[in-house]
């Protein structure tokens, strides 16, 4: 006997054909630089005619692509330009719900937060596939530059989807600079879903590439 046809959502009203069901789900996420797809902004084509699996596309923050997902069970479904043809609605409506999930979510989610002497590292690594995508809020960023002051420079990483992590750089901590860039290439190596090996930097509130000055180590000596 198969499922009950009273317990499955119509076609019609699932997450991908109905705004409703989806504005909800909906979240943004990174993906490594040079990612492909569209950014929405001529929605005056027939479905399916900028080609299968086009994904909605933003410009981040030092470059990074962001993507838009709606999370699943075992995987996630990348929203494309399809979708807002569906949905009838534009890439800002897209991007401000997904950015109000996150930051629904970020408000419960916790932080790891380790003190070794003068070095202090804080983590999210909470596997559900937003943890990179936390920077993109203000609200975060802020907490990362109260929560790390007095640093010299507050470093960033975003290897993977499940991982954002940050330090304080201290004046005259040689080592720590090159430490944390091995740490975060490494990652960004082996990650099964990767985002970048860079290192990135807390710059007046804004996430910059970071660039060793003179008086810090260059990367990976």
């Amino acid at each position: 006997m198969g499922p009950d046809p009273s317990t499955r959502t119509a076609p019609s009203l699932s997450a991908e054909h109905d705004w409703a069901a989806a504005s909800p789900l909906v979240r943004p996420a990174f993906r490594p630089v040079g990612t492909s797809g569209a950014d929405g902004g001529n929605l005056h084509v027939a479905p399916g005619s900028t080609g299968p699996g086009q994904p909605l596309v933003k410009a981040g923050p030092a470059g990074l692509p962001i993507v838009y997902v709606l999370p699943g069970p075992g995987f996630d479904v990348v929203v494309g330009v399809d979708h807002l043809l569906a949905w009838g609605v534009g890439p800002d409506q897209v991007h401000a719900a997904a950015m109000a999930n996150l930051a629904g979510w970020s408000l419960s989610a916790t932080w790891v937060d380790e003190i070794e002497e003068r070095r202090r590292v804080v983590w999210s690594d909470h596997g559900e596939g937003f943890d990179a995508a936390r920077i993109l809020l203000a609200e975060v960023r802020s907490k990362l530059a109260a929560d790390l002051a007095p640093a010299h420079r507050i470093l960033v990483g975003l290897p993977e989807r499940d991982l954002l992590i940050a330090a304080g750089l201290t004046e005259g901590d040689d080592d720590f600079a090159s430490m944390f860039s091995g740490y975060v290439a490494d990652r960004a190596r082996t990650a099964d879903e990767p985002i970048d090996g860079r290192v990135f930097e807390l710059v007046d509130g804004e996430l910059v590439e970071y660039q060793p000055r003179p008086s810090d180590p260059a990367d990976g000596a």
